[in-house]
């Protein structure tokens, strides 16, 4: 069984204290739809192109916009599939926070396989070793475990996490950072497991009660703190996992986590804040009963108003066979309404129900 090793500082339990205090005032605040989507697509954007960019991703983030949106940079097309595969991700991780049961092996293996390599399958875990090397220098910063015992380490650190999580022996964000540090430790797969340990991350805080309406990136901490999260992880005498990391004392990585949870959530807090002042009408539920597709849609109608079925297609990537169902669906359930009726220039608007989220 996963038995990490650490203390509870003071500077970890005020940031602790921190997270918690502004977790309870932006859940209490009413936020009205327009500034709600604007936060919640701005932080996943965030998401995307911070836990990216730490890969070594070269698109800016303003082409990150472009990108999901259908804009293609020649030469770059590696880039775009990163952010597209991450972006989807993000999705599944919502989809996955919001059902009931615990967070399992096929959820992470799932969540690896989008974001990777952008397939609604399941991951295998790596069949042999692999080394993390200095960029620069070509030095051997960190050999994993072994190939053969992946499996038992993920089963135990899964296991571990859901006790948890079920006994609240440990609060959340603690859980979750350990979680982030073990799957970084194991790194299961041969590519993909930075981005992974983000997103599984991010899964358990919105399951258990640390979603903050989805409008916080930690991805962007970790990105301009570079150094010191690759730092925080590096601890342990050796290079090597059964030499150093597998009994190491993980509280620099807690201390990292928690700094960083608590400066987002602050932001968070202030941005709340404005609405609050506007005497705004909490319509977070509304926006949040749309599904991940649907709300990746208010982006192309906050940019034009109205849309057309190859408009919407090209948007989310689906041919306009796909698209002509989804758009009756849509159009039944009173999310779009027909700005132009005519089978030759038909055309969409958001609903009269939805018209302010865009």
């Amino acid at each position: 069984m996963f038995k990490p090793k650490f203390n509870i500082t003071p500077a970890i339990t005020q940031d602790l204290m921190a997270i918690e205090a502004a977790r309870q005032v932006v859940m209490a605040l009413p936020m009205d739809l327009t500034m709600l989507q604007s936060l919640y697509a701005s932080a996943k954007l965030c998401s995307t192109h911070y836990s990216t960019k730490i890969e070594g991703n070269r698109l800016t983030q303003a082409e990150v916009v472009k990108v999901l949106s259908g804009e293609r940079f020649p030469g770059r097309e590696r880039d775009e599939s990163e952010v597209r595969n991450y972006y989807r991700a993000m999705d599944e991780v919502e989809r996955l926070a919001n059902n009931t049961g615990p967070v399992t092996e096929h959820d992470i293996r799932r969540i690896h396989s989008l974001a990777y390599a952008g397939a609604p399958s399941e991951t295998p875990y790596r069949d042999g070793q692999n080394v993390i090397r200095d960029g620069n220098t070509g030095k051997i910063v960190y050999m994993p475990p072994e190939a053969k015992d992946v499996p038992g380490l993920m089963a135990s650190m899964v296991e571990w996490l859901n006790g948890m999580l079920q006994t609240n022996n440990l609060p959340v964000p603690l859980v979750s950072a350990l979680a982030h540090y073990q799957f970084a430790t194991i790194h299961p797969y041969y590519d993909g497991n930075g981005r992974t340990a983000r997103l599984v991350t991010t899964l358990i805080l919105h399951k258990y009660g640390y979603g903050m309406k989805g409008i916080y990136s930690l991805e962007e901490y970790y990105a301009q703190n570079l150094t010191g999260y690759y730092g925080a992880l590096q601890v342990g005498e050796s290079h090597n996992y059964y030499m150093g990391r597998v009994d190491a004392d993980v509280t620099p990585f807690l201390a990292y986590f928690c700094r960083g949870m608590a400066t987002a959530f602050e932001a968070v807090r202030a941005q709340a804040r404005q609405a609050s002042e506007r005497n705004a009408v909490d319509e977070s539920s509304l926006l949040f009963s749309l599904a991940p597709r649907e709300r990746h849609l208010l982006t192309l109608f906050q940019q034009q108003g109205t849309a057309t079925t190859a408009d919407i297609a090209r948007h989310l990537g689906l041919s306009s066979g796909s698209v002509r169902a989804l758009c009756r669906t849509w159009v039944t359930s009173g999310l779009f309404a027909y700005h132009d009726p005519s089978k030759k220039n038909r055309s969409y608007r958001m609903g009269e129900a939805y018209r302010d989220l865009h």
